[in-house]
């Protein structure tokens, strides 16, 4: 069994409206200097050792991430 995990990110020319909720609730907490946040999605699966990039590709596409806007990695965890 392998570790995979996904990240999922909106793609850079679309608007992140959580991301600039939590630029702006950053100074009112008392953080200061982070100019930019984008929020994303990170899923974490077991994997056979069976399970190529090509298939993992084809879950990322079909079902984890919207791919008119988000982008997405595998990595493999050792």
């Amino acid at each position: 069994m392998a570790r995979v995990v996904v990240d999922v990110m909106p793609k850079a020319e679309i608007l992140d409206p959580q991301g600039q909720a939590i630029v702006g609730a950053l100074p009112r907490l008392g953080f200061n200097g982070v100019s930019d946040v984008r929020q994303g999605k990170r899923f974490e699966l077991e994997v056979g050792d069976d399970v190529d990039d090509d298939e993992l590709a084809k879950i990322a596409e079909s079902l984890l991430a919207n791919t008119v806007i988000e982008d997405w990695k595998v990595t493999r965890l050792q």
